[in-house]
């Protein structure tokens, strides 16, 4: 076994130290620790001390609506992440961070930094800020220059360039911002196109050790499938993790291997279509009412063409008769009889009575994660009372 540290995801500095310590084979594993999970420590939760041979990171998350896991990564598997990444990008460069350490999108920036042998930009700790991101990017002097970001802090970051030629010019200077986390609304996409801001989306997750996917076309040594009958998205690649710790079961539910191949089923459905892929959304977005099946994504869509809704989110919650029901949830939006109404029947319009919302609700603003995620429990919470 492969002892672990524990960093402090406030302290960047100490963790790019670990984490470079990690991936020389000189140190140990690497796990960084938030306020929240302080906090869970502090709840019971068993501290991980120890790893399997080979790890380098450990990522923990709770995700949006599922399983707490803890996805661990070789050195190997981040080093062929950071590496396909580059060649994909023109070449290694500096980076900016501007994501949460405790994520693997953050902690990717780090292992690009060490491998590209650059010293990074931090951004100061605390919520993210346009306008410190923009003073963060006029610090870094490499070559070529890049950050990684998620939807809402682009969204940020356009409203401030879209009003303000020298910051226009400090984003344009970055060589590419990554995107990831959730898919990019193409309204954002078109924006930034306008401004001539360089955006690659990317696809992938803590068992991918980050995006693998740009763009829609896979990394240097990545194949991707789509599996006959389910539509999964399959995922095989020298950045695999290993495994979940402590969760053999799920480990071999997940890493299946095929004729001497490991593949990483990402629970994820998708389409191919001549090397391209789409992501649809999560299977498990499907759920089951009254005995007869909804798709969450398919709602949500129908949704968003509805003037008002392009924001709105559709979770499920309880309901005493039917199991599950969904539930519609629209942000900046005053509390709106008439629009809810039009929402109701729209939706049914489209898909059939079962699908019909339980609730249409009205939030200031969607609850997010620290990833920038939607936090989808929250919502539900939300929705549900």
């Amino acid at each position: 076994m492969t002892a672990v540290v524990l960093c402090d995801a406030a302290a960047p500095q100490q963790v790019f130290a670990a984490l470079s310590e990690a991936l020389t084979n000189d140190g140990p594993a690497v796990l960084v620790r938030d306020t929240r999970a302080s906090r869970m420590a502090a709840a019971g939760e068993e501290p991980l001390t120890v790893a399997p041979d080979g790890t380098a990171l450990l990522i923990q998350t709770s995700g949006t609506s599922g399983k707490p896991k803890t996805v661990a990564l070789s050195a190997a598997a981040l080093r062929a992440s950071a590496e396909a990444a580059h060649e994909r990008l023109g070449g290694p460069g500096q980076w900016l961070l501007a994501l949460p350490l405790t994520y693997i999108a953050g902690m990717s920036v780090l292992v690009r930094s060490i491998e590209s042998g650059a010293e990074p930009v931090f951004m100061p700790s605390g919520p993210f800020d346009a306008r410190t991101f923009l003073q963060s990017v006029s610090e870094m002097t490499g070559a070529r220059r890049y950050t990684a970001l998620v939807p809402v802090q682009l969204a940020r970051v356009l409203d401030e360039a879209e009003d303000n030629a020298d910051a226009l010019e400090l984003l344009r200077s970055l060589d590419a911002v990554l995107i990831g986390g959730q898919a990019l609304e193409p309204q954002l996409r078109e924006r930034a196109a306008a401004l001539g801001v360089n955006i690659v989306t990317t696809y992938g997750s803590s068992e991918t050790a980050g995006g693998c996917v740009y763009d829609g076309i896979p990394l240097t040594g990545v194949s991707v499938e789509i599996a006959e009958g389910s539509g999964e998205i399959l995922i095989s690649a020298p950045q695999l993790a290993t495994e979940y710790v402590g969760d053999t079961q799920r480990t071999a539910d997940t890493f299946q291997n095929r004729n001497g191949t490991t593949w990483y089923h990402t629970g994820d459905a998708g389409s191919l279509e001549n090397g391209v892929l789409t992501v649809l959304g999560r299977l498990d977005r499907v759920i089951t009412s009254g005995g007869l099946k909804i798709d969450l994504d398919a709602v949500e869509a129908v949704v968003h063409g509805i003037a008002g809704c392009s924001q709105a989110l559709v979770i499920h919650i309880p309901d005493s008769e039917w199991g599950l029901r969904p539930a519609v949830v629209v942000p900046g939006v005053a509390e709106n009889a008439e629009l809810s109404a039009q929402v109701y029947d729209e939706i049914v319009a489209e898909l059939g009575r079962v699908a019909a919302p339980k609730v249409v609700c009205f939030i200031d603003e969607i609850p997010r994660l620290s990833s920038g995620k939607p936090d989808l429990l929250a919502l539900a919470a939300f929705a549900a009372s």
